[in-house]
Formats: C-alpha cells, structure tokens, sequence
C-alpha cells in the first residue's frame, strides 16, 4: 500500500477529479451480436452472454456478428434493466437487446479500474426501465491519474485472484471435513 500511497501523494496531492460515467465511456447496443437461435449446445464454441448471474447461458454456432472481446481489448457487458455487469475479454454473442456493451476512452480511465469502482457503486433498481443512459452513465466516480489507476487495479486484482483461491481451498476443506466425518461417524448396527 506504501507505493499506492506514494503515487498518490506525488500524483495527486490535491485530490482526484470526479466525472461522470459517461463522459469517460462508450456504449454500444448489441443489435449486431445478438444470437438468432437459442439451440445451445456444449459441443459449439462461441459463448452466449446475459449480466445476470447465469453470465453463459450456453454456447452456439452462429458464426457471424460475434464481438471479438480479447484480454488485450475486454469489455464490460451491462444489464440495462437490472444493472447487473459482468467482465468478458472473450469473443461471444448477446442473448438480447437489454445489453449494453461498455468500453472507455482510455486517455481516461483504465478499463478494469472501471470494473472495480462499478463493482462499488453497489446501484439497485426494482423498476423495470433502462438504466444506463438515464441513471447509472450519471453516476460520479472518482478518476485519479492513469499510473495510480493501474496501482488500484494491481492491488484488487491480486485480492481478488488471493479470494478465489482461498474459496476454493475452503471448498475442497470442507468436502474433506463432510468426507471424515461421513467415515468417522457412521456406524453399523449391531
């Protein structure tokens, strides 16, 4: 945290400027990626996205209109009636209209650091609009220079890849624990 603090300090002494979402991205409704047919199968390759929590609803072999996310060029898909967002730095196709597909002007804001603050705004909706344009694009976030940007994103993206593994080992603990104690604990009848 010393050198985030640093950078910080150097950079930024004065505090950071605040902008709108939408001043610092670009949305792009996904009429052009949008899947014809919902016969999914395991066997095709190119996934099928919604920002709900299901993410991929299957795969298809519909080989045209497909948005060719990669890890260098990521994208952020959005809900535009729940506000739900996922990151996907794969190609794929959308299963409908409600989608908007979010990328940033770069001389701004890194991509990730966006996905990061997003994930902070904690925005509900129980209203059945869309949400981008009129609400969540308006929302102020907090833009310091480029350098910390990518400080921020090295020091979430360790925690979170460090969170993930720790769930993982706690799920394979616990199905050895249930195993044990399965084998321990039970008993024939006499």
């Amino acid at each position: 945290m010393s050198r985030l603090k640093d950078l910080i300090d150097k950079l930024c002494p004065h505090g950071v400027e605040f902008k709108k979402i939408y001043e610092i991205t670009k949305y792009e409704q996904p009429d052009n990626y949008i899947v014809k047919s919902t016969d999914y199968n395991d066997n095709f390759h190119i996934p099928v996205l919604t920002a709900g929590q299901s993410f991929i609803l299957g795969y298809t072999n519909e080989e045209k209109g497909i948005y060719q996310a990669t890890p260098d060029k990521p994208v952020i898909i959005f809900d535009d009636f729940t506000g739900s967002f996922k990151w996907v730095d794969f190609p794929f196709k959308i299963k409908s209209s409600a989608i908007k597909i979010i990328t940033v002007k770069e001389e701004f804001i890194l991509i990730r650091y966006l996905f990061h603050i997003m994930g902070q705004i904690n925005f509900t909706s129980s209203e059945h609009r869309r949400l981008w344009i009129e609400t969540y694009s308006n929302f102020k976030i907090p833009l310091p220079p480029i350098e910390v940007q990518k400080e921020i994103v090295r020091i979430l993206d360790t925690f979170t890849e460090l969170t993930a593994e720790l769930t993982a080992e706690l799920t394979l603990r616990k199905k050895q624990y249930e195993y044990y104690r399965d084998k321990l604990l039970t008993f024939k009848e006499q």
